[in-house]
């Protein structure tokens, strides 16, 4: 079947195409369906594989030969019959190699005519860079290696200050591959803050070109509005705090648009701590994130000396930015995103189902903190065990696994 790589814009999907081109095949051809219109109306007039591949091969001069080539489409958002057509290379020319890569904004909504070729493609999400692939950026395998290996064994490590100074970096440079390249290059956190604030007016732009004007100035809302939602000591999603009087009827819309743009997170309220989870989820109570912390960071305006001193940074949103990072580092890793809540004020930050346990998951930007709503659920559901996720070193006890911030990627 053809391939679909879904992703947030600058995510690096061209990039990864392109270079699995180049390893696994003998050739291969992109095409951008953004630019190349006339590709796009070839698809508006002609679905079949063969004449399709007919043009590919007089506009590229360029033989396409099955098996050993590798036909990308770009952009493929842009051509809602682009996307039709990939059904019919699955039911009539699957001999071909087709991968397409596309912004989550058109490929998820901008459905107006033609129907998602569903069962005939297959389907993979690229997202931003975990702290792991940070490392791994930085060359620092190894480092990413023993990390691994401490948290499976609960021992502390040695290099745990080292560690954390990695992990200080990752929240001001995120996993926006450009960022990170820039950061390489520069060990500027000035240049990568160029870098954030260009790719954050990418999204702006697309949130302009796919969605209506009306419905487009609710979306850059609701998305500028995410850090103000995290400085709150409760840090469920409120409409009223995007616009007075806001509600879901007159936000909900745009909410679902950023969610499929891949450029938020949605943290859904589970009322349960029993299996399966998924099934108590509250639809209406949720939390959102940043898909990237250091897009998180950048657009808070929370310095990069305030997250790089020694000293204990007292501001409350050190937590949320320390939370979003766990998001992003469990989203990375395909765990859903669901936080429980009690009826009185027991909140737990995040759980996760393992097989047929039921795990709680505290995030605390600090050293330590308070664990009465950890133990509430942990004594309630009779958890076989509790995560912390904090600035203290590896370590279990009475029940806990301490993980520390930056091993949050092998969770």
């Amino acid at each position: 079947m053809p391939l679909i790589v879904n992703g947030a814009r600058q995510v690096g999907k061209s990039y990864i195409l392109q270079k699995f081109g180049k390893q696994e095949f003998d050739s291969y051809i992109i095409v951008n369906l953004e630019v190349d219109k006339a590709l796009a109306e070839k698809f508006d007039s002609h679905l079949a594989p063969a004449g399709i591949i007919q043009y590919l091969e007089s506009a590229y001069s360029q033989r396409i030969i099955p098996g050993k080539t590798l036909v990308i489409l770009d952009e493929i958002q842009a051509s809602e019959r682009a996307l039709t057509s990939l059904k019919y290379f699955c039911e009539q020319a699957p001999e071909y190699h087709i991968v397409a890569a596309g912004s989550l904004l058109g490929v998820a909504i901008n459905r107006n005519k033609y129907s998602f070729p569903v069962g005939k493609v297959d389907e993979m999400t690229l997202f931003p860079m975990d702290f792991e692939e940070f490392l791994w950026a930085l060359g620092r395998e190894n480092f990413a290696e023993l990390i691994r290996k401490h948290f499976e064994s609960n021992e502390p490590l040695d290099v745990h200050a080292m560690a954390a100074d990695f992990y200080n970096q990752y929240l001001i440079v995120g996993g926006m591959p450009a960022a990170v390249k820039e950061f390489m290059n520069t060990n500027s956190f000035v240049a990568v803050a160029d870098i954030q604030n260009r790719i954050l007016n990418e999204y702006i732009a697309d949130m302009v070109k796919y969605a209506a004007p009306a419905t487009s100035i609710k979306i850059r809302a609701c998305y500028e509005a995410i850090p103000a939602q995290l400085a709150k000591e409760n840090h469920k999603f409120q409409y009223a705090v995007v616009q007075k009087g806001g509600s879901s009827t007159i936000f909900g819309e745009s909410i679902e648009w950023l969610k499929y743009a891949g450029v938020v997170l949605k943290c859904q309220k589970t009322t349960q701590g029993a299996l399966p989870i998924k099934v108590y989820v509250d639809l209406s109570d949720f939390k959102l994130y940043m898909s990237d912390v250091g897009m998180l960071t950048m657009q808070s305006g929370m310095g990069a000396q305030a997250i790089l001193s020694p000293l204990e940074v007292e501001s409350p949103f050190m937590g949320a930015i320390a939370e979003n990072y766990v998001a992003q580092a469990f989203s990375a890793n395909l765990i859903p995103l669901l936080y429980w809540k009690n009826d009185n004020t027991a909140e737990v930050d995040f759980v996760i189902q393992k097989g047929v346990d039921v795990i709680p998951v505290e995030v605390k930007a600090g050293v330590w903190g308070r664990s009465k709503s950890m133990n509430i659920f942990m004594t309630k559901y009779k958890s076989a065990y509790g995560i912390r996720i904090s600035k203290k070193n590896f370590g279990f006890e009475n029940g806990v696994k301490s993980v520390p911030l930056y091993a949050a990627f092998c969770i």
